[in-house]
């Protein structure tokens, strides 16, 4: 079974770039997206459920911003959009499709930049996490759950390429990476990195400007997280930087 994860950077314009052949060509038997930023009506209905698929979406309130989407094979058993809190469902950042051996969360972490580049958001960020932590801990009390989108921060230095002039970014920030260890703490495995613990250069996301992509200097910030029981079942966990569309790329694992 494999389950991949990707940032498109807008539904719309990922679409135009071939979404729905990298879609096929993925193998994947479910993809979580994260930043739609569309409502299920304004995409078009071979998008928005293409032959082969079920899809359940999260679109935010405010339109063009946001919003998580799961595609997959089977049909989910069940399906929770959002988190219960209405400060961040408003924002359409979670979703969660149980299946019949494993729960699938999609989840768009919100940035702690603000508008004005001065951290402002960090504490509605690390609110965020926390609201999800309680939620994939519930969730894992009844059968295995992967945990898979755009966490928004770069836990190690070896996961962002300038770690030393990023460390007041958010994205970097203690407090920020520290939620990461809680998780860890806590039996929450990153199976990128538990596969490859060592890898340098890897990274999923890249700014649009200066060349980045071409100079892989990014950031992982695109993560699978797996609770111990998920995290058994992973043969094998990727990142795909060479497919292009987003100014992401997707990762994902393959369970037995």
């Amino acid at each position: 079974m494999r389950v991949v994860s990707w940032n498109v950077n807008g539904l719309r314009a990922c679409a135009g770039k071939g979404f729905l052949d990298i879609l096929e060509n993925m193998a994947a038997e479910v993809l979580c997206l994260q930043e739609v930023r569309a409502f299920p009506d304004q995409l078009p209905a071979v998008v928005r459920e293409p032959v082969g698929w079920h899809t359940a979406f999260a679109p935010a309130e405010r339109p063009g911003y946001s919003g998580v989407a799961i595609y997959a094979r089977q049909a989910p058993r069940h399906v929770d959009i959002g988190l219960g809190v209405p400060e961040f469902d408003t924002e359409g950042r979670f979703i969660l499709a149980r299946f019949d051996t494993v729960q699938v969360a999609s989840v768009y972490f919100p940035k702690g930049s603000g508008k004005e580049r001065d951290n402002s958001r960090v504490p509605y960020k690390l609110a965020f996490y926390d609201a999800v932590f309680a939620r994939i801990e519930k969730a894992r009390a009844e059968s295995p759950v992967l945990v898979l989108g755009d966490y928004n921060t770069a836990h190690h230095a070896i996961d962002l390429a300038r770690p030393k002039t990023n460390a007041r970014s958010s994205g970097f920030l203690p407090e920020e990476r520290a939620v990461l260890d809680h998780w860890e703490a806590a039996g929450w495995v990153d199976t990128f990195r538990a596969h490859h613990p060592d890898a340098p250069d890897h990274y999923t996301w890249w700014r649009q400007w200066g060349n980045a992509r071409a100079q892989n200097v990014g950031w992982r910030i695109d993560y699978v997280f797996a609770c111990p029981q998920a995290a058994a079942r992973v043969r094998d966990a990727f990142i795909w930087p060479e497919i292009t569309g987003s100014d992401h790329c997707p990762v994902g694992v393959d369970l037995d």
